[in-house]
């Protein structure tokens, strides 16, 4: 699939396509995907645990290490949107509104 093709309501079929493929459904629970998701983010946290701020900024430059970013942060996206397709929460329109209440809450100078 090209990026151009990609959008947050594909992705999100093509995630419950995979699951449903294995009967994996009952387990998406809220509560489960919550958990897996936070155990991504930590996965996540790991890669940067001990790197310096200047060694963060360039975490990137090593392939190892991008792949392993990459993948942790598709598996934290991955959860995220089964979450928000289970609690029917559109991310985009979410994500959109809490930038409206925070540009509300913190002006610009």
């Amino acid at each position: 699939m090209t990026e151009q093709h990609l959008d947050v309501a594909k992705l999100q079929r093509r995630l419950a396509e995979f699951a449903a493929a294995r009967n994996w459904q009952p387990f998406h629970t809220p509560k489960n995907l919550v958990s897996a998701l936070s155990v991504e983010a930590s996965e996540l946290v790991e890669i940067f645990q001990w790197l310096t701020p200047n060694e963060s900024s360039r975490v990137m430059d090593d392939p190892d290490t991008a792949h392993r970013v990459t993948d942790e942060v598709a598996d934290v996206l991955a959860y995220l949107l089964q979450l928000c397709e289970v609690l029917g929460i559109d991310p985009l329109t979410a994500l959109d509104a809490k930038i409206d209440r925070n540009e509300r809450r913190f002006p610009a100078p």
